[in-house]
């Protein structure tokens, strides 16, 4: 296979005068994007970045910014990700991992960061203001030779930081080769319809996230147009699909609750729709069913991890065959093993932990030998996930091995007692947190969003912690359940426990 990012070049050549983005009233062409990756991958290479070199990428989205990190694939820099809303010590974790360089635009350039970089040489994308070096000032375009060697690393990755010290996953040029969504001879029915659909993407969020990055690539590879949104806030959905006549885009479990909470008062238009994928976190089966029921038979639901990739992807036909509960069956080339505490794998139907081996995986947590001794283990990923197969091959997920509650010294997981909840009429999705309690270690606390429609009362709540005692015992009881009307969302998007278990030790 062309060595990444071989075909995304190749397929902006054939159809170069096709617009690519859109961005703040203008259109970029497919040739005028290559020119601009041109342009800026001769600026890296003057200012003396090559193969193996680390590239610290703090920008907005735009044309630009996704130009810059092709641009620095193509002379085979590490891409180090940086994602907004990292604390000043978080900057300095991931800024200290082998960064030769920073690259910012005037909107990311903050004074926590540019003091994080210390004495890395800073690189701009406009503003000469920034004191730095503005990358497209005077830039001559450049042939597109990718300088890139296979076993080098591409990128950084980061995890979501949910111990606090986001952890770096590192995947090489091979592996971004092998990865689906980059190789468009090797797609499939699924990745192909993705890219029919992506006709219009809209993109939003950080180029620093590896989902984003990736589903950018089926609208790009197969012809469509990656809009970007002027607003990036609460309001963008659904208003933006109904403004640019989007056809496919990506969003979390919050953010779809979001936008159903809005078209359930609001006649918004968003008939053009052919594509909406909701991955980040566990989508509750009432959830999801009332997402197809106000969307159309257009929803996706996908799990996977920053340091496996993709895993698997529930597909319209899946869903309308039923099958709410699942997040659908691997991708080609993905095997999941589910395993017993002492790495035994175990028959279908049975929960376990989920293992996860595929092409585009990470190679290693980069300079953490502990965790990589943890985590990849005879070339797998442990995903630290509790899951099941069942008898068709789906797999469903049943939780976090690390969410776990200490109640009366014993281990209650966090993910079935949310199943449970979110099984109840009244409950699109719920969110569980354990917080200190003096007679019994931790106790559980729930969080409850209401279904449409629906506003559970105390008569309903005690139902609830019934339907708990009776599947999973008098340990997993919630002490409290709460009923809010959303659920408070961390810098990626995805539910915030921590934000959660605060609201619990206020009301203790």
């Amino acid at each position: 296979m062309s060595l990444f990012p071989g075909p995304l070049l190749d397929a902006l050549r054939r159809s170069p005068g096709t617009a690519a983005f859109e961005h703040a009233g203008r259109v970029v062409s497919r040739d005028e994007l290559l020119q601009l990756i041109g342009r800026l991958a001769a600026a890296l290479r003057d200012a003396g970045l090559g193969p193996g070199d680390g590239l610290a990428i703090r920008t907005s989205v735009s044309p630009e910014a996704f130009a810059a990190h092709i641009a620095a694939h193509v002379v085979g820099c590490r891409v180090v990700g940086v994602r907004p809303g990292y604390a000043a010590g978080q900057l300095a974790h991931v800024l200290g991992m082998g960064v030769d360089a920073l690259l910012v635009d005037p909107r990311t350039a903050s004074p926590d960061l540019l003091d994080a970089a210390g004495p890395v040489p800073v690189l701009s994308l406009g503003g000469p203001a920034l004191g730095a070096r503005d990358l497209l000032d005077g830039a001559a375009t450049a042939t597109l030779d990718i300088t890139a060697r296979p076993d080098d690393v591409a990128l950084l990755a980061f995890t979501s930081g949910s111990t606090g010290r986001p952890k770096g996953c590192a995947v090489t040029y091979r592996a971004l080769s092998e990865h689906w969504a980059w190789q468009p001879r090797a797609w499939g029915p699924v990745a192909a319809g993705f890219a029919a659909a992506f006709e219009r993407y809209l993109l939003f969020g950080t180029l620093a996230s590896m989902v984003v990055f990736e589903f950018v690539a089926p609208c790009l590879l197969g012809g469509g147009t990656a809009v970007i949104p002027e607003d990036d806030g609460r309001a963008l959905f659904p208003y933006a699909i109904e403004r640019h006549g989007i056809t496919g885009s990506i969003v979390t479990v919050p953010r779809l609750g979001q936008m159903l909470d809005v078209l359930r008062g609001d006649a918004v238009d968003v008939g053009s729709l052919r594509a909406l994928m909701v991955s980040g976190s566990p989508l509750g089966p009432h959830r999801l069913a009332e997402a197809v029921e106000r969307l159309g038979p257009v929803v996706y639901n996908g799990y996977g991890q920053t340091e496996a990739g993709s895993v698997s992807m529930l597909t319209p036909a899946d869903i309308a065959a039923g099958r709410l509960a699942s997040v659908g069956r691997p991708h080609p080339g993905v095997e999941i093993s589910v395993r017993d505490g002492a790495g035994e794998e175990i028959g279908r139907e049975r929960t376990g932990e989920i293992h996860v081996r595929s092409p585009y995986m990470m190679t290693r947590y980069w300079d953490d030998p502990e965790e990589n001794r943890d985590t990849l283990q005879d070339g797998w990923v442990r995903t630290r996930d509790l899951g099941h197969l069942d008898a068709d091959g789906y797999l469903h997920l049943d939780g976090r091995a690390r969410d776990a509650v200490m109640v009366n010294a014993m281990v209650v997981y966090a993910g079935p007692i949310e199943r449970v909840l979110a099984g109840h009429p009244d409950v699109a999705e719920a969110y569980v947190v354990g917080a200190p309690d003096e007679g019994t270690g931790e106790a559980v606390h729930a969080f409850v969003i209401p279904a449409a429609g629906r506003h559970p009362d105390a008569s309903a709540l005690k139902e609830m912690a019934a339907l708990v005692q009776d599947e999973l015992g008098e340990d997993g009881v919630p002490q409290t359940i709460t009923v809010v009307p959303a659920v408070p969302a961390d810098a990626s998007g995805k539910p915030d426990k921590r934000a959660l278990l605060k609201i619990v030790d206020r009301r203790l």
